[in-house]
């Protein structure tokens, strides 16, 4: 994934450039633009793929919430001046796309969601880990995929780094516990667009009966369970998903 990171106007964001209607990909709380390497990768050579980088740990304290990350993807696509997005989102992301989906559905081409909260979700548990403890935050972060080698020592020190960093970890408390009130049980109704839930079997986060729930509530939605897989299905099976999420797109827009 070699894409510049474009810096305009208070937002960060990589684009891959082309025609058609863009997607958009939304990463989780502890998220990188890593995360959608294989996406990046297999879809801009016929899409126009956009991550923009959600500012978590940049947002006032007392904007802090999924609300506010909201709020700045509308900001975000106003300022793009795209039309409609399909739209995908890992754990956190998938419920900040979510909600943006039920408040802006004239926006939205798709959705789709993998490792989604929103409904039930479980990280560190009651509490947030001690500064200093890598190895808990090395086996944390393991434990998030079924194959513990795909947290490399990249991902873990960027994750030990977030809970070193005061500002950044009380932020990370602050939007978790946002999301736990914001539970969308009784609005997700609302989502009429076209829905692809991509869930591993083996993810601990939200486990597969949270995909199951999604696939029920949502009306217009299609449910692919991924075995052998944790949280984030698009990193530990990249050809899987980028084949479904192909066929998905290409349903949707006619093809």
């Amino acid at each position: 994934m070699n894409f510049n990171l474009i810096e305009e106007e208070g937002f960060k964001y990589i684009e891959t450039g082309g025609d058609g209607t863009p997607i958009v990909l939304l990463h989780g709380l502890f998220g990188a633009l890593s995360n959608f390497e294989s996406l990046v990768d297999h879809f801009s050579h016929k899409h126009n793929v956009v991550i923009p980088i959600l500012p978590i740990y940049e947002m006032p304290i007392f904007q802090v919430s999924v609300s506010g990350l909201v709020e700045f993807l509308e900001k975000f696509v106003e300022h793009k001046g795209y039309d409609k997005v399909h739209l995908l989102g890992n754990s956190l992301g998938g419920h900040v796309g979510l909600l943006y989906a039920i408040g802006n559905p004239e926006h939205i081409a798709s959705i789709t969601l993998t490792g989604s909260s929103g409904l039930y979700e479980s990280a560190f548990g009651s509490a947030f880990p001690k500064r200093g403890d890598y190895e808990y935050i090395k086996t944390k972060t393991a434990a998030t995929f079924y194959d513990p080698a795909t947290a490399s020592k990249e991902l873990v020190d960027e994750v030990f780094s977030i809970v070193n960093d005061r500002g950044k970890a009380i932020r990370v408390v602050a939007t978790a516990k946002s999301a736990v009130r914001h539970n969308l049980g009784d609005k997700l109704h609302k989502i009429k667009a076209p829905t692809l839930l991509i869930w591993g079997m083996q993810d601990i986060v939200t486990p597969p009966f949270v995909g199951e729930k999604f696939h029920e509530l949502i009306e217009d939605s299609r449910l692919h369970m991924l075995d052998q897989c944790g949280h984030a299905p698009m990193m530990e099976k990249p050809e899987e998903f980028n084949v479904l999420l192909d066929a998905f797109l290409d349903e949707v827009e006619g093809k």
